[in-house]
């Protein structure tokens, strides 16, 4: 299982956080970006995340938006290996997937936690990723919701796809769920030693 971090709650300013998290053994970089429109939340902006140039960690974008188009050449001018957009934000799927793969990016199709995983089945042959929201998106910190793991064991019947969750993953929750990611955000960034944390996550 490959650890994604997310930055969305830290104990550092941004900078320092992507600094740190550079610097550490993490897989990925995690990328929650939010309108404040398909979740009442926003993330930094793309000013801000500017400073993600300066990593060569791969980033894993997950896009909380009801406008994917917007944002996806943004992300994909850096180092993204996957752009993950919300089923429940859009009507236009299909053009979405298509547009992520024109940019040579992995696509990934995430659902909210009350959503029926068969939903997906009309696309499980076009993306490369699902993201299974393990809380309800749009802040840090949530606990992690259980029904989570009967969801993923579903998937893993359907299709032999990439799963990663998000949500309330720490030392405990992580041993709860079989999948190739997973995204661990305050539980790594609101400590004081990074890679601790991601150690404890792989052990």
């Amino acid at each position: 299982m490959k650890i994604s971090a997310s930055f969305l709650s830290s104990n550092y300013n941004l900078e320092d956080t992507i600094k740190y998290l550079n610097e550490s053994s993490t897989d990925y970089i995690h990328v929650d970006f939010m309108d404040n429109t398909f979740v009442n939340n926003t993330s930094y902006s793309l000013k801000d995340l500017e400073v993600l140039k300066n990593t060569n960690k791969r980033l894993d974008v997950h896009l909380m938006v009801s406008e994917p188009l917007k944002y996806i050449d943004y992300f994909s001018k850096l180092n993204t290996e996957f752009i993950s957009f919300h089923y429940e934000a859009v009507n236009n799927h299909l053009e979405i997937i298509n547009y992520i793969k024109g940019k040579n990016i992995k696509v990934g199709m995430a659902i909210n936690p009350e959503t029926n995983i068969d939903v997906l089945n009309p696309f499980l042959d076009l993306i490369d990723l699902v993201l299974v929201m393990s809380v309800t998106p749009g802040r840090g910190g949530q606990e992690f919701i259980y029904n989570t793991v009967n969801k993923i064991k579903e998937l893993k019947e359907k299709k032999n796809i990439l799963i990663n969750v998000d949500g309330g993953i720490n030392k405990d929750t992580i041993k709860l769920v079989d999948t190739d990611i997973a995204v661990a955000g305050s539980y790594i960034c609101k400590s004081d030693n990074f890679e601790e944390r991601i150690n404890s996550l792989r052990s």
